[in-house]
């Protein structure tokens, strides 16, 4: 078994793809509509979907936003440079919530950034060594 993707709702599908594949620099996948649902999924990540997780974005046509309730944590993504990263995706116009730096009760260097509905991402800088 592996995890195969994971799944977020999003008001705006063209604002999304551009901050995951821009700002991010994942690669758009694929994308399907489906008139009769009236919903559109997209598919993005780093990698194929054969050979690694990726995110679904999902918009339903009729809906703008959503609540993102209290039990959504985040998605992490490993990133060579936590501060570098953080430059980049504020460069881009993106919002870090979280400035490069060791987290509280360790030596991790972590980072987060929303994208544009609000869901937070992890930066998790890659250890050395």
């Amino acid at each position: 078994m592996r995890i195969l993707h994971t799944m977020i709702r999003v008001g705006d599908l063209e604002r999304s793809i551009n901050f995951y594949t821009r700002v991010l620099g994942m690669k758009l996948l694929r994308r399907t509509d489906y008139p009769g649902g009236r919903f559109t999924n997209a598919f993005v990540g780093y990698d194929d979907e054969s050979r690694a997780a990726v995110l679904e974005l999902t918009h339903n046509w009729d809906t703008q936003s959503y609540d993102l309730g209290t039990g959504y944590g985040h998605v992490a993504v490993e990133v060579e440079d936590a501060y570098k990263a953080c430059e980049a995706v504020r460069k881009q116009g993106g919002k870090v919530t979280r400035e490069a730096g060791p987290m509280k009760h360790g030596t991790t260097v972590i980072a987060f950034v929303e994208d544009p509905d609000g869901y937070k991402i992890e930066f998790i800088q890659k250890k050395t060594g």
